[in-house]
């Protein structure tokens, strides 16, 4: 059931926020990975439920994108790196283990942090002749993807209390925001 709510928030922000530049990347899977890595035990599955979540979500998105739906595909080209980039999350919520509300604040903040660091070098890095190979290039590219790094961050700031409230009311029977 916990899976199932966060797959349609997943969906839903995608399908809501993604067509809008404004919006676009105002999205919980940032927030779903991290919270996997603070909240799961068994280290055999800390990377189940983000990649399920994320690609259940764009599997949606791919459908009504086929139905004439929503303006692009839930599938691009170069997106298992993306899914290997969000998994980075997972790893840095492993790392604060969301011990403190601290711990929680720093994790929510580095995790988008690392996503745009690193997912936008890579489209610098790979971008044939979009952006020149030069240290201006990189800073071009990491500008233009500032309002998508914002919304990532807004994003996940909201989400991750959100989540851990809906996961300790619904999974463990508790109405409150419960720590690791």
């Amino acid at each position: 059931m916990f899976t199932i709510i966060l797959i349609v928030i997943a969906t839903a922000c995608k399908f809501f926020f993604g067509p809008s530049l404004t919006w676009s990347g105002f999205s919980p899977v940032i927030a779903i990975a991290l919270f996997s890595g603070m909240m799961i035990k068994d280290k055999s599955k800390l990377f189940i439920l983000p990649l399920i979540a994320v690609l259940a979500s764009d599997l949606a998105i791919q459908g009504l994108h086929a139905l004439g739906y929503f303006p692009y595909a839930g599938f691009y080209k170069g997106q298992w790196l993306n899914y290997s980039f969000l998994l980075l999350a997972t790893l840095i919520g492993v790392a604060v283990k969301g011990r403190s509300y601290t711990g929680l604040l720093l994790g929510a903040i580095a995790a988008p942090t690392v996503f745009f660091l690193v997912s936008n070098f890579s489209v610098w890095a790979s971008s044939a002749g979009f952006y020149t190979k030069d240290f201006q290039g990189l800073m071009t590219c990491y500008t233009a993807a500032l309002p998508f790094y914002k919304n990532a961050l807004m994003a996940t700031l909201l989400f991750v209390p959100v989540i851990m409230f809906v996961y300790t009311s619904v999974v463990k029977n508790r109405p409150a925001l419960t720590l690791a």
